[in-house]
């Protein structure tokens, strides 16, 4: 990753924070065989360093500070687990000058927080009956010896910077687009009747890490029949009916950068005439959502709009009588920002503005009938409007029958 982008990120991190004020980010921990490690999304963004279980710290003042520690390799350890990242490498990928081990990082931090008011800590997402996570065990330490210390998210200062992408993070974010569209296409090539769901996931992860990408953004839902109803099924486990459609919500991930689509195909390689019907009305919806985008729209303007045309649609099908009935058939949002995090970060409500980037997906559901249809594609907002980085990946039903 370029060292000047990463310094520019942290730069524009600093100066968000106000004297006596600490930022720490914890990496990611390195999970138990065999699991693939992956690191959090604000600690590689801010030092490009895949390392587990490093932490970055950075302090306001006259003199800032900018360090992160990392473990010390241990040879006896290294001979089962591989050798661990040097202090000079540390340095050389992330830029960062200052590089401790992570044995001295309990004493070290202990002097920082004797002139510190406001500590921010990547706290994660936690349910009140799970154990606390390493950052919650380590905050609530730090506050039995210093609690007058306020404690908030780091996202409350990462969303400001990432919400906006740079060209370099649309770049990534196409890469993973295009593959995730090679996949659907071989999918929707390759699909027959009878084969089970896992077939079809085996062929979008054989296709992405052929390219290279060696992880998915989000675990691929293939979904058939009555199963495409379900909103986040993710067995994908199911015998493929002759005269079912297929809906994939799937995304590979470049860079940690996530694709998020959706396509819906008939498996026959033929739409019935209901099911022509409904992809119809929600393929409409999409295109009609996508033309609205543009810096000062907002992502509500978008949500109640598509819920108009969805209720529409509803009455057109004679689904519904009356529109407030509308929930039954179309229970989600139109979309969410896109970046790092599948859903990344950014208010559901936020005004657009160029280089975020969103996703638009309108669904109609229907278990009675067997049918879910929902298509997702991943937008950019642009100075005048808007660029479809997905809109290569086929959607129009003459590209979807064979």
């Amino acid at each position: 990753m370029n060292i000047k982008l990463l310094q520019d990120r942290r730069e524009k991190l600093f100066k968000q924070l106000n004297e006596q004020e600490l930022f720490i980010v914890f990496a990611a921990s390195q999970p138990q065989y065999p699991r693939t490690f992956l690191q959090d999304n604000n600690f590689k963004y801010l030092t490009g360093l895949n390392t587990p279980d490093a932490v970055l710290v950075i302090k306001s003042g006259d003199k800032p500070i900018f360090e992160v520690f990392i473990e010390r390799g241990i040879p006896a350890r290294e001979v089962w687990e591989g050798k661990k990242i040097t202090l000079d490498e540390a340095a050389e990928l992330s830029g960062i000058t200052k590089v401790t081990y992570l044995d001295e990082f309990a004493d070290k931090i202990g002097t920082y927080f004797a002139s510190v008011k406001k500590v921010f800590l990547n706290l994660g997402y936690n349910n009140i009956t799970k154990p606390l996570n390493k950052q919650q065990v380590f905050i609530k330490k730090v506050k039995d010896h210093f609690p007058q210390i306020i404690v908030s998210d780091v996202n409350e200062l990462m969303t400001k910077l990432r919400i906006s992408k740079t060209k370099w993070e649309i770049d990534q974010l196409q890469k993973a687009i295009d593959v995730t569209g090679i996949g659907i296409k071989e999918i929707i090539k390759k699909a027959k009747p009878g084969m089970m769901e896992y077939e079809l996931e085996a062929i979008l992860r054989y296709e992405i890490m052929r390219k290279g990408y060696n992880h998915l953004g989000f675990k691929p839902i293939i979904a058939s029949g009555v199963n495409a109803a379900t909103l986040h099924y993710d067995q994908n486990d199911s015998k493929i009916g002759k005269d079912d459609l297929v809906l994939l919500d799937v995304g590979a991930a470049s860079n940690s950068y996530c694709a998020d689509i959706t396509r819906t195909f008939p498996v026959s390689g033929k739409f019935t005439k209901r099911q022509k019907e409904v992809y119809i009305e929600v393929l409409n919806i999409n295109k009609k959502i996508i033309k609205m985008i543009k810096p000062g729209i907002s992502m509500k303007d978008l949500n109640d709009q598509s819920i108009k045309l969805i209720q529409e649609a509803l009455l057109r099908l004679n689904l519904i009588k009356d529109k407030k009935e509308y929930r039954k058939y179309y229970m989600h949002s139109i979309g969410h920002h896109l970046g790092m995090d599948t859903h990344d970060l950014g208010a559901r409500d936020s005004v657009l503005q160029a280089g975020y980037v969103i996703t638009v997906e309108p669904g109609i559901y229907i278990p009675e009938e067997k049918i879910g249809v929902r298509i997702e594609d991943d937008i950019l907002v642009t100075k005048s409007g808007y660029i479809n980085l997905s809109e290569k990946i086929a959607k129009e039903i003459t590209a979807l029958e064979l």
